[in-house]
């Protein structure tokens, strides 16, 4: 049985695309829309691929308010958003600050605007542990105090939550399951989507396969003077299909109207604090392939050490995160081998 539409905002990025693929094996019909600013088109055949189902896909940009409003018209039975329609490198954010607030912010307060219009019931929004800074301890739970951002990035998601609790409170007919991601790293073990930004790499993982083959140089660690046991920053890395289906079931928990709270918030992760160096001897041992590395100095904006503590996510929304750090760096693996095979990387 066919279940609900789902909009699925920046549906053609990395973990957009992995959730698109989780919402239609779970029976969701979806239309993806997406301004291609940090992904590619050909992700659409990569999910056909895996779930033989082509969304449905509109390009344009969150900002637009026209081009939104339009899409609520054409689609007038979307029932449910999950919303990845942002910018999201904290080093650019502090280069950018103005694209960062421009496009995050307002993306969202249009998608706010039309949702009551149109009989839109919630929306999953994507935010982020940087919400906790630099936390006053290890693991973290949704408790934890919400500290003054060290990035623009990490603002935006701040003030992006407190958007939507200002919206429910002011009366307004929706819900949001507000989601605090970990690290997201690796790929659907189809090697049919993956990570892959457009120029080069913000983030860790995409920028070590891309050494590991030998796009890049060598990888740049930032930092080996933080107070932890190797001297590298330590995060909590999840692998991306886990957090992906995450998102379906904080979907049918708005839906079915199971949540507790007209918001509610859980934080996904692991539980497991990993060290950037860590992490590099992982993908070694997991692969059998060396990554030339260098410890730099630090990088702005960077947290010293945060992970999960899951346990509400676990036991409220009945998920966990399940996958191996070695098989998600496999993964990853894999997922780099295939572009090098498609001529992209």
């Amino acid at each position: 049985m066919k279940k609900e539409r789902i909009l699925v905002t920046g549906g053609t990025g990395y973990i957009g695309s992995h959730t698109v693929v989780e919402l239609q094996n779970a029976g969701y019909s979806v239309v993806i829309i997406d301004n291609l600013s940090n992904s590619n088109r050909n992700v659409l055949d990569g999910i056909e691929r895996i779930t033989n189902i082509r969304p449905d896909f509109v390009e344009a940009d969150c900002c637009d308010i026209t081009a939104l409003t339009a899409l609520f018209k054409q689609y007038p039975d979307i029932k449910g958003i999950i919303n990845f329609a942002a910018s999201k490198a904290v080093g650019e954010s502090i280069e950018k600050p103005l694209l960062y607030y421009r496009n995050n912010l307002n993306s969202l307060m249009n998608l706010l605007d039309l949702m009551p219009q149109y009989g839109v019931k919630g929306i999953v929004f994507s935010s982020s542990c940087t919400v906790y800074g630099e936390p006053d301890e290890n693991p973290v739970t949704e408790a934890a105090p919400i500290k003054t951002a060290t990035s623009p990035y990490g603002n935006t998601k701040q003030i992006c939550e407190e958007i939507i609790h200002d919206v429910v409170r002011s009366g307004a007919p929706i819900k949001s399951v507000i989601l605090r991601y970990f690290n997201p790293v690796g790929a659907h073990p189809s090697a049919e989507i993956g990570e892959l930004p457009n120029g080069v790499p913000q983030n860790l993982i995409p920028y070590l396969t891309q050494t590991a083959i030998g796009i890049r140089k060598e990888l740049s660690v930032f930092g080996d003077d933080y107070n932890t046991p190797d001297g590298s920053c330590i995060r909590d890395f999840i692998n991306v299909v886990d957090l992906a289906k995450a998102h379906v079931i904080a979907v049918e928990r708005m839906l079915q109207d199971k949540s507790l709270e007209q918001v509610e918030t859980f934080n996904l992760g692991t539980g497991i604090g990993l060290s950037v160096k860590e992490l590099i001897a992982a993908f070694e041992r997991a692969t059998g392939v060396n990554v030339p590395h260098k410890i730099v100095g630090r990088r702005p904006g960077d947290i010293e050490k945060v992970w999960a503590n899951p346990k509400y996510a676990n036991e409220v929304l009945g998920w966990e995160a399940t996958a191996s750090i070695d098989d998600t760096m496999r993964s990853a693996w894999a997922w780099q081998c295939r572009l090098r095979e498609r001529g992209i990387m």
